[in-house]
């Protein structure tokens, strides 16, 4: 009978995808190891955490989206292994009733809460490009303005400040069974981080060797300012699939758009509230009772405003010469993509060609005889 189910919740832009991807991987092993990943597959616990939340984004969703939630809390009471895990950064906005509702559906099953986070004075800027790349259209200072608390909103503050995270998800769930994995950006420490993911599941990682990381597609300053703006226009790409295969998928990680890698930062008085709030989750994490796996002090900010550009900064001939790559880019892939196609339209006509009925060079008459 399942004794724990851990609940990684996010926070979103830390390394998530990656300990997903590892999840999915190893599901086998991790069951012969006790740990169950119940559903089908990782989409899965997406749909179940819009189901859980009660987001009426669920009902746009395709496929079984009945009732996703309660499918992997039956695949956990029926697993016979003493844990299961459920992943996904889109359950951290979760209100207290939310939370609760959780709780109580696992029918008195040990629950834990799993936090990676980052220092939020460099995750929100991250995040900011990483919304911007899946169509988002404001500027960094508004989207990063303080907003109620909303359940439905995954990419708003409910979602990425850590301090209000570990109020609404201490409010119902035991403190010392919410785990707090504190990382940095360190693309050559991933193993590392699997290994303590792993280590507070209570598994033992031998032999689980995490997959080779996609490279992450980062913009720089002036590449994320054009591709904002570049959405303010695409006022027909409304749909999940678009905005994914199109704006995230092709034009920013496509390879469309030429390179860039500045950093940048957000207005002064946003960077003073990420910083206010960065401290308030280190106050949460010293004082309360929650259970930090690794260094906290890869959560406090630094004291100073960085030394690096807002989008605000860039200039017209800047955003010109990206959008001037783009375009070039652009025209190159679609020219190559039509020759393709047509390379493809011949083959098919060859193909469709009908075969001559007679293998010698007379004819037959309307009677069926040979004519010469």
């Amino acid at each position: 009978m399942t004794e724990r189910v851990y609940l990684h919740v996010g926070l979103l832009k830390t390394a998530t995808t990656f300990l997903q991807d590892a999840l999915w991987l190893h599901k086998a092993d991790l069951g012969e190891r006790g740990l169950l990943l119940p559903g089908r597959h990782r989409r899965r616990h997406l749909i179940a955490s819009l189901d859980l939340r009660a987001d009426p984004k669920l009902a746009r969703r395709s496929g079984d989206v009945a009732h996703p939630w309660q499918d992997l809390v039956d695949e956990i009471l029926a697993w016979p292994g003493p844990a299961a895990v459920i992943s996904h950064e889109f359950f951290a906005p979760a209100a207290e009733e939310h939370i609760r509702r959780a709780v109580d559906s696992l029918h008195g099953v040990e629950v834990h809460v799993v936090i990676t986070a980052r220092v939020l004075t460099e995750l929100a800027p991250s995040l900011w490009q990483e919304w911007v790349k899946n169509g988002g259209k404001r500027d960094i200072d508004s989207y990063l303005a303080p907003a109620p608390p909303d359940p439905h909103d995954e990419w708003g503050w409910s979602a990425f400040d850590l301090a209000d995270v570990l109020h609404r998800w201490g409010a119902v769930v035991p403190h010392e069974r919410i785990h707090v994995l504190p990382m940095r950006v360190d693309h050559g420490r991933r193993s590392e981080i699997w290994e303590r993911f792993l280590g507070t599941l209570g598994i033992d990682g031998t032999g689980l060797v995490p997959p080779d990381e996609a490279a992450n597609v980062s913009l720089g300053v002036v590449q994320v300012e054009s591709l904002r703006r570049i959405n303010s226009e695409l006022v027909d790409f409304n749909t999940a699939g678009d905005r994914s295969h199109w704006i995230r998928s092709y034009l920013a990680h496509g390879g469309v758009m030429p390179p860039g890698r500045e950093r940048f930062r957000p207005g002064e008085s946003c960077w003073e509230q990420l910083v206010r709030r960065a401290r308030e989750a280190i106050r949460l994490l010293e004082t309360e009772g929650f259970d930090v796996r690794g260094d906290l002090a890869a959560l406090r900010p630094p004291d100073e405003l960085p030394d690096v550009r807002h989008p605000a900064e860039v200039t017209d001939a800047e955003l010109l010469d990206v959008a001037v790559g783009t375009i070039a880019a652009m025209l190159a892939d679609v020219r190559s993509r039509h020759d393709a196609n047509e390379a493809l339209r011949r083959e098919l006509r060859i193909v469709a060609k009908p075969s001559p009925r007679v293998g010698f060079a007379g004819k037959l008459s309307r009677w069926g005889k040979v004519r010469s």
